[in-house]
């Protein structure tokens, strides 16, 4: 009997099954191949700091980054690209690096270094799935992590300033966005009736920008242009994961969203109500000295001195 396979990621929201877009590209996968895989979230846990995911274990095995995870569910005979011609298959690796290359560093900082997204919907969603204290140190150790994977990719030091790359990211991200949309066209995905690894991948990247309430996003907006993209995005949600990642009215998911911020800011006031309370206690009337005010009809006066 095969091992039960168990892959560790970020959890859902927005209506998604995940909003980490490698983890997306690889529940996508799975789901395509029908591969059975127990997701298990790291929300709530201290492997918010410490864990790389996505992450697929099977029996002794573990496997992470996106591409090792797909290469190893098609050697347990689950592969959602075996229709693919030899072009095809080459013409999914030349999409998924120009993905990674040309999308994943304006998503990078879309969400994680503009400062509006950042501090209204990124920041206080993760915190919020981090146990106390971690949920201080998580946002940023991430914000670090992907201003130096934008930095790798595109090849600068770290001494590099990230403003002097947004022109050039975004402009690299809208030029992919366009070559999808043109190769899209009207099919429902890029190589025939089935969706295959370049159709997860797609989604993986794409879908988080779609579904997002971000206030500050010239690329989400570029993207609610393509409507071929996001028709397709709504798409795989509705096929393969209606049952399990429902999407939430737009009322309902603004509450949550008001809520979860709340819930950040409450957490980033604890110290300074406890110290409110302590100085409250201090000058309450328990903690005043009790000066017994004197009666009537028993003061005394001091007596004069005899002329």
């Amino acid at each position: 009997m095969a091992a039960a396979m168990q892959l560790r990621c970020w959890g859902g929201d927005w209506g998604l099954p995940s909003v980490h877009n490698e983890s997306l590209v690889v529940l996508a996968y799975a789901k395509f191949s029908g591969a059975k895989v127990n997701v298990s979230p790291i929300d709530w846990t201290w492997k918010t700091l410490t864990a790389t995911v996505p992450e697929l274990v099977c029996g002794d095995t573990s496997v992470k980054e996106p591409s090792q995870i797909l290469n190893f569910l098609r050697k347990q005979r689950f592969n959602a690209d075996y229709e693919l011609s030899a072009r095809q298959g080459a013409d999914t690796m030349a999409y998924i690096a120009l993905l990674q290359e040309k999308l994943q560093p304006a998503l990078l900082h879309t969400f994680w270094l503009d400062a509006e997204n950042y501090g209204s919907v990124t920041r206080p969603w993760f915190a919020s799935r981090s146990p106390f204290p971690l949920n201080f140190l998580v946002p940023g150790r991430h914000a670090d992590s992907a201003r130096s994977r934008i930095l790798l990719t595109r090849g600068e030091s770290r001494q590099c300033r990230i403003t002097e790359l947004e022109g050039k990211l975004y402009g690299d991200a809208k030029e992919c966005l366009n070559l999808l949309s043109y190769r899209l066209g009207t099919a429902s995905y890029f190589f025939g009736n089935l969706p295959t690894s370049l159709d997860a991948f797609v989604f993986g990247f794409v879908a988080p920008l779609h579904k997002a309430r971000l206030p500050n996003s010239p690329l989400q907006s570029h993207l609610r242009q393509l409507e071929n993209l996001t028709h397709f995005c709504d798409n795989i949600l509705a096929d393969y994961f209606n049952s399990a990642q429902p999407c939430l009215p737009p009322s309902v998911q603004e509450t949550m969203d008001a809520n979860l911020q709340k819930l950040t800011q409450l957490v980033n006031k604890e110290s300074n109500l406890i110290e409110k309370m302590d100085d409250n206690l201090r000058s309450s009337p328990q903690h005043k000295p009790h000066r017994p005010e004197p009666k009537p009809g028993l003061l005394v006066e001091k007596s004069s001195a005899p002329a």
